[in-house]
């Protein structure tokens, strides 16, 4: 009974507190809470051999005393092993983060830098230059504020919200100029506090223009909220038909791996015949 239910209480103050963030809290709520246990377990058998097998263990002091001091060697075990452990995990961690991290640099600039990016957005400037020179100026400026944030963040975990909204202010824009009205996107985060992975809801808006019809039969709606501890960013499902076998998906994959790390929540998806959503945990500190 002693060892179990001390086994059960290291497991439990493990999940509730991380040994790498806070190790002398989880120290002494280890041996505060074997202590406890451990006089009240104690207690509790005496009790109960009292009164079922009416037997008299004597001395409890004394009782108490020897079951604290060998408990607390054996937890004193527990603990360094626990600790140990989650050591050794969070060396795992940071290594398999360092890895995701380059592979998540190089989709995100993969994903922003390449020849259709590049080449739709030109295409776009080219006729504002004769349309609109003011608005061609506009978009000049747009696109090197994407571009500039790209590098910026991209030796970042994690970025505000406001920093990765004022981004998409950007980016947004320079979408809307190529589509217009056929795309609606609508940012709805104000009062939210949150950390993001950067670049995450840009390559979600990215994958849904991607992935779904953008045309004046169909426009295509987007919006961004947050709602019971997520970030949401969903669409109207309209797929186009050649693009489902021949994408791999990377973008949406790198980033449910990243809120790995980032969250104790995962990334979710959410899909039914009209409606296509991913939700992002609100991130408050990253552990």
């Amino acid at each position: 009974m002693m060892w179990f239910g001390n086994e059960f209480l290291s497991h439990y103050l493990d999940r509730k507190i991380s040994w790498t963030s806070k190790p002398l809290k989880r120290f002494a709520a280890g041996i505060v809470g074997m202590v406890v246990y451990t006089v009240l377990a104690t207690l509790f058998l005496i009790q109960l051999s009292e009164w079922i097998f009416k037997i008299s263990l004597g001395n409890v002091s004394s009782m108490l005393y020897i079951t604290v001091l060998v408990t607390f060697v054996i937890t004193l075990f527990m603990t360094s092993r626990s600790f140990l452990f989650n050591w050794k995990q969070a060396d795992i961690n940071a290594e398999k983060l360092l890895r995701e991290n380059l592979s998540a640099r190089y989709e995100n600039l993969k994903s922003q830098v390449n020849p259709h990016f590049l080449f739709n957005s030109l295409n776009a400037l080219t006729n504002l230059v004769y349309e609109d020179q003011d608005k061609a100026v506009k978009f000049i400026k747009q696109l090197s504020d994407v571009y500039r944030y790209v590098l910026d963040t991209r030796d970042r975990e994690v970025v505000s919200i406001q920093e990765e909204l004022k981004f998409l202010t950007s980016y947004v824009y320079l979408q809307q100029i190529r589509f217009g009205e056929k795309l609606k996107i609508n940012i709805n985060l104000n009062g939210t506090n949150s950390l993001v992975a950067p670049l995450a809801l840009q390559m979600l808006i990215e994958n849904a223009i991607k992935h779904n019809e953008v045309s004046e039969e169909k426009p295509l709606h987007v919006r961004i909220y947050a709602d019971d501890h997520y970030l949401i960013v969903e669409n109207n499902l309209q797929r186009k038909m050649n693009t489902e076998q021949g994408s791999s998906k990377i973008g949406l994959e790198n980033i449910k791996k990243r809120y790995e790390y980032l969250s104790e929540r995962g990334v979710l998806i959410e899909e039914n015949a009209s409606r296509f959503a991913v939700r992002l945990p609100l991130i408050t500190e990253v552990h």
